[in-house]
């Protein structure tokens, strides 16, 4: 978000939960892209904001609602407050539970491993409408090929995307393998080290698809730490994420840092070939 928006959310997010009876003198930002991630002070609640009709608010409260049930491995929604999408001065605001971040253990690599396979289990019996991970790439390959969405991307790089997303998206299809729920990016970036263990956030990503796909978005030496993989349908799901990550990079609206260079990152990836690495190694980096 630009400085007069993020402002504005501050504003907003801060008015809210006085409104609610949150002790609020300040708000610390915690993360700024698509949407704001805010650390209000001194009540200790998370507020996470968009503008409205630009975010997955009521999506991402459902999962958290339906997979706490579960007791899967989720950060939760604000105990103190009524659990849904706060509407305020044109912005979308839900209220999350803080949690201070700590080292992770020795093991982690283990670890991250065994909350991912109890996540998926929770999502197994968790009925929810989603997007397929497929309809994802096809996005994707859209922005490709609509040149004044992708105005910087040089026309090689966006051949070596779109070769790339269709010959990946038919070699996932034809493995035929069994699909379920899905966080839709479980890399290092939203999983969480607390005092209260390893738990995922963001879900406004989640879609239906094989595992192998969550298993792609983590760094190596966790995806050989779950069992039962077929390691030809991980190798194209990870040449398709990376391929997906790039495209998002050239979309005229995105905002992730320096990311034109993220974007040239991975195409020097996909130009070298196989093995193909893990989005959350590049994540991690």
């Amino acid at each position: 978000m630009e400085a007069g928006i993020v402002s504005r959310a501050m504003a907003a997010a801060a008015a809210l939960a006085r409104e609610l009876h949150l002790g609020v003198d300040d708000a610390v930002v915690l993360h700024n892209s698509n949407r704001l991630a805010l650390h209000l002070l001194p009540c200790g609640v998370l507020a996470r904001v968009a503008p409205v009709g630009q975010e997955v608010a009521a999506l991402e409260v459902e999962f958290a609602l339906r997979l706490g049930e579960t007791a899967s491995p989720v950060a939760a929604l604000e105990p103190g407050v009524e659990p849904r999408v706060y509407e305020r001065d044109g912005f979308a605001v839900t209220l999350w539970t803080y949690y201070e971040v700590v080292r992770p253990e020795l093991g982690f690599p283990g670890a991250y491993a065994g909350v991912l396979r109890r996540l998926h289990a929770g999502m197994r019996s968790v009925e929810i409408a989603t997007p397929h991970f497929l309809d994802r790439a096809a996005e994707a390959e859209r922005l490709v090929m609509h040149r004044d969405e992708t105005p910087a991307l040089a026309e090689t790089d966006r051949h070596l995307l779109l070769s790339t997303l269709q010959s990946a998206r038919d070699q996932i299809r034809s493995r035929g393998a069994a699909e379920q729920l899905l966080h839709g990016e479980p890399h290092p970036g939203n999983l969480l080290s607390t005092r209260d263990g390893l738990l995922f956030i963001d879900f406004e990503t989640c879609c239906r698809g094989p595992i192998e796909f969550d298993v792609a978005h983590v760094p190596e030496e966790v995806s050989t730490r779950y069992p039962g993989i077929d390691q030809v349908l991980l190798a194209e799901c990870r040449r398709l994420v990376l391929a997906m990550v790039a495209a998002w990079r050239w979309d005229i609206r995105d905002e992730f840092p320096d990311g034109h260079q993220h974007g040239r990152d991975i195409l020097s990836l996909l130009r070298q070939g196989p093995p193909w690495p893990a989005l959350g190694a590049l994540t991690a980096e």
